[in-house]
């Protein structure tokens, strides 16, 4: 592909996206930033294809592309906030703590997991209502008290804990069924 044309798909691809992924990324990182990192990293991946006609589908390409890097942010983000999922069966007790925090050389079936864990949290949390999920992004992966999100919302913090609390349970749920089901 010349270079001409290259240049002219990113140009296009840049313009027709670049609003739409900011506004995907934006509410699920913890500030303007850092979705701006995460966009130019999706910028230059896209950038580095060798022939950019190959891609069939340019939009779920972007977009699998920038959960995958939200996903890779969370990750570089303290895990002891995972301390409340632990479960126990008849061999013990099982830690998604734990296994988030093997590395990659427990194997091909850990990373599997692994990942497979990190996407089921990720749709958990987005079922959420949005309070109740900005409670949780903001005080357990972005390191916020509970206090200051009060504070900064307005709100009662009987009401964030409240928030949170509603947040923990549901995602506890969700990945307790996942737990189920990996074992069954």
């Amino acid at each position: 592909m010349p270079q001409k044309e290259k240049e002219s798909i990113i140009s296009q691809t840049v313009s027709k996206y670049g609003g739409k992924l900011m506004s995907y990324i934006r509410p699920k990182v913890k500030n303007t930033e850092d979705a701006e990192d995460i966009l130019q990293e999706v910028w230059y991946q896209f950038s580095s294809i060798t022939n950019l006609s190959e891609i069939v589908n340019v939009g779920g390409w972007l977009y699998r592309v920038t959960a995958n890097k939200i996903t890779d942010k969370y990750r570089k983000k303290k895990t002891e906030n995972l301390e409340d999922f632990v479960y126990e069966d008849e061999d013990g007790t099982f830690s998604i703590k734990d296994i988030l925090l093997l590395d990659e050389s427990a194997g091909p079936e850990v990373k599997m997991f692994q990942d497979e864990i990190w996407k089921k949290l990720f749709e958990a949390l987005d079922e959420l209502p949005e309070k109740q999920r900005l409670v949780y992004v903001e005080n357990e992966l972005n390191d916020r008290t509970l206090q200051e999100i009060a504070d900064e919302q307005g709100e009662n913090i009987k009401t964030i804990i409240s928030r949170k609390n509603y947040a923990v349970k549901h995602l506890r749920n969700r990945l307790r069924k996942l737990y189920e089901d990996l074992n069954s």
